[in-house]
């Protein structure tokens, strides 16, 4: 069983990195984002606080998410989940409730997991960390493009999230100790997949 941990700040290409990596290697993929996105949908629908109803969701990681056996892939794409998110990740409760599930997914099988405390809380024991870093106004330019909006109110909304992400007080968003930090503000994604893919064939 290997897991490999790619933290970073929203922006910093973890997601595409981490999806590629799982594929290049053949491990699976943790998009613990998602995890998160699904709570907020979940607790929309129902109008309730996202801390009720964390603990009661069972999330599936595959080609496609599951909640509770029901597809929610495309349904947490929306701009206005990925607000509720980040909200939703700054509740203890939540936190709490999705570090259990995602422990409780990494205990089986190769894993490469992708989010903001994989290396430092929910798999401190990784074989292999990496901390995903760029420039904020690449940041800005790349989920601008991803999301088809303009960069400077992607870059404002930005940097709030990290404000919120760097000072909450439950795993704020940091690299671990061991991790490596890599800077993709002038690297391609094959770039920096090839420079993951060789730290884990190192180890």
């Amino acid at each position: 069983m290997t897991v490999v941990a790619i933290d970073g700040p929203a922006g910093s290409g973890k997601s595409s990195v981490a999806r590629a990596v799982a594929e290049r290697l053949g491990y699976a993929f943790l998009d613990s984002g998602a995890m998160y996105r699904a709570v907020a949908l979940v607790a929309g629908e129902l109008g309730r606080d996202p801390g009720e109803v964390a603990g009661e969701l069972r999330i599936e990681l595959s080609d496609r998410i599951l909640v509770n056996g029901r597809e929610v892939t495309e349904a947490i794409r929306t701009p206005e989940i990925s607000v509720g998110a980040s909200r939703a990740a700054a509740d203890p409760r939540v936190r709490a409730a999705m570090v259990r599930q995602q422990r409780r997914l990494l205990a089986r099988g190769d894993w490469v997991a992708e989010g903001r405390d994989i290396g430092t809380v929910v798999a401190p024991g990784a074989e292999v960390k990496v901390f995903l870093t760029a420039d904020d106004a690449e940041r800005a330019r790349r989920r601008a493009a991803e999301l088809g909006s303009d960069v400077e109110s992607v870059l404002a909304a930005q940097r709030e999230r990290d404000r919120r992400d760097r000072e909450r007080e439950i795993s704020p968003l940091a690299p671990a100790d061991d991790a490596v930090i890599l800077d993709t503000t002038e690297l391609s994604l094959e770039q920096v997949v090839e420079r993951v893919v060789a730290m884990v064939g190192r180890r």
